[in-house]
C-alpha cells in the first residue's frame, strides 16, 4: 500500500535542511543580484548542501560512497529546496543523472568513478537533452546539440546520448551557451558535444532504458518541488493578509480573501498525496511508478501555479514589487510547468496508461 506519510528520519532530514537553507541562503538583495548577473549559484551553499549535508549522495549506494537513501528522501530535500527556489543542481544532477547512472552497470570504472564524485559533491554531470524532454522521449539530440539544457552552465560532466549510445563528456569538452530563461534561478544553456569526444558508458538499448528512468525520476521527484513551492506561497499568502489592514480589520477576514485561500489549501492538500505518491512509487519500484508520475505531474504543475499566482495577487501591490521574492516563485512554477513534460502531455500518458484513450 502506498505510504504518504513521512517517518522520524524523513523529518530529521527535513529540518536539516532547512536549517542548513535558512542559515546559508543568500539574503534576498544578494541573491538578486547574483541572478541578474546571471549566476544564480552559491559555492559555498551547494558544498554544504551536497557534501557536507550528505543529500548529492542520497540516491547513491553506500559502497559507491552514498548515503544509500531512496527517492522518498530525495522527495523531503526537493520540498525544502521549492520552499526556497534555491538555485543548486539536486534536480538535475542528484537526481535525473545520478538515476540515469545507477540505471547501468556501476561496477564498470567510468560509470562507478563518477557515481562516487557526484555521491561526494566533488563534481555534478547533467542529461544533455532540453528541460522539456517527457519521460519516453529518449531519441537522441540532432548532431549532438541540445537546447534549453537545465543547469549545464554549472555541470563538470554532461551526459550526453547519441545515436551509438550514451557518452559521459567532460563540460570543457563541449561547448555551453547560456540563453536567457524565465527562471533565473535554474539556468538553461544550449550544449554541442559534436562526435568524438567524451567516453561511452553505455550501448545504445542500455542507454534508452537508462535515460528513460532519469526523466521518469525527474518528473516524478520535480513535483516534490512544486510542492514545496505552492506550500511557502500559501503560508505567505496567509501571514500578509494577517498583516495587512484595511477598514480597521486584517484583510484576511474579509470572506472573499478567505475562500480564496481555502480553495488553495485543498488544492495543496491533494497534490501532497499526489506527489508523495509518485515518492512512493518509486522508492518501492511499483510498476505503476510511470502512472503515479503522469498523475503527480498532471496536477501538481498547474497547482504550483495557481498558488504562486493566488500569492503575488493576495499580496496586493507589494507582490508585483521586484524586491519582493514572489516574482521568483511564479516564475520557477511557470518554467516548472513544462519541464519534463506539460501537464497536458502527461494527462495524455494517464489516458494510455489506463486505457482510457483506446477507441
Amino acid at each position: 500500500m502506498t505510504d504518504l506519510l513521512y517517518g522520524e528520519a524523513e523529518e530529521d532530514l527535513r529540518a536539516s535542511v532547512r536549517s542548513l537553507l535558512a542559515a546559508r541562503s543568500d539574503p534576498a538583495a544578494a541573491r538578486a543580484g547574483r541572478e541578474e548577473a546571471g549566476d544564480p549559484y552559491d559555492p559555498a551553499l551547494w558544498r554544504s548542501l551536497a557534501g557536507g549535508a550528505g543529500a548529492a549522495g542520497l540516491l547513491v549506494p553506500e559502497e559507491y560512497g552514498g548515503q544509500g537513501a531512496g527517492p522518498r528522501e530525495a522527495a523531503v530535500v526537493l520540498e525544502e529546496l521549492g520552499r526556497t527556489v534555491t538555485p543548486a543542481p539536486f534536480l538535475t544532477s542528484s537526481v535525473v543523472a545520478t538515476t540515469v547512472l545507477l540505471a547501468l552497470d556501476p561496477d564498470r570504472r567510468p560509470v562507478g568513478r563518477l557515481l562516487e564524485d557526484l555521491a561526494a559533491g566533488e563534481r555534478t554531470a547533467v542529461l544533455a537533452l532540453p528541460l522539456s524532454t517527457p519521460p519516453g522521449a529518449t531519441a537522441a539530440p540532432p548532431q549532438g546539440r541540445a537546447t534549453a539544457v537545465a543547469d549545464a552552465v554549472a555541470a563538470d560532466v554532461l551526459l550526453v546520448p547519441r545515436a551509438d549510445g550514451l557518452y559521459a563528456v567532460d563540460a570543457a569538452e563541449a561547448r555551453v551557451e547560456p540563453c536567457t530563461p524565465l527562471d533565473l534561478t535554474r539556468p538553461l544553456a544550449a550544449v554541442s558535444a559534436p562526435d568524438g569526444t567524451g567516453t561511452r558508458i553505455a550501448a545504445p538499448g542500455p542507454a534508452a532504458d537508462a535515460v528513460g528512468q532519469g526523466l521518469l525520476a525527474g518528473a516524478a521527484l520535480l513535483a516534490s518541488e512544486q510542492l514545496g513551492l505552492a506550500e511557502w506561497c500559501l503560508e505567505a499568502a496567509v501571514a500578509h493578509t494577517r498583516e495587512r489592514h484595511q477598514f480597521n480589520r486584517p484583510v484576511g477576514s474579509f470572506q472573499a480573501l478567505k475562500h480564496r485561500m481555502a480553495r488553495l489549501w485543498l488544492e495543496l492538500v491533494s497534490a501532497r498525496a499526489a506527489a508523495r505518491a509518485a515518492a512512493d512509487a518509486l522508492a518501492t519500484g511499483a510498476g505503476d511508478a510511470p502512472l503515479a508520475a503522469a498523475v503527480a505531474q498532471a496536477y501538481c504543475s498547474p497547482a504550483a501555479v495557481r498558488a504562486a499566482e493566488e500569492c503575488l495577487q493576495l499580496h496586493g501591490g507589494t507582490g508585483m514589487t521586484w524586491e519582493h521574492p514572489v516574482h521568483r516563485y511564479l516564475k520557477r512554477a511557470k518554467a516548472d510547468e513544462i519541464a519534463f513534460g506539460t501537464p497536458g502531455r502527461h494527462r495524455q500518458e494517464v489516458a494510455r496508461l489506463t486505457g482510457l484513450d483506446a477507441p
